[in-house]
């Protein structure tokens, strides 16, 4: 497939902005399964934290 015939093909598409993929949507959106990411990131990081904090304190 020629590579004029691909672009034509994939017109349809556009790229999304950054605060259109940073926007706070409802339901099942790719905006809603980014945060969802970003909020388990952050959690995992925060309980691995306490759990090396609690680690350091307690262990004598």
């Amino acid at each position: 497939m020629p590579l004029d015939q691909g672009n034509e093909t994939n017109k349809s598409t556009r790229l999304a902005s950054s605060s259109e993929i940073n926007s706070w949507k409802r339901g099942f959106t790719p905006q809603a399964e980014l945060w969802n990411g970003r909020i388990a990131i952050a959690g995992l990081a925060i309980v691995l934290t306490i759990l090396l904090l609690s680690n350091i304190i307690f262990s004598g």
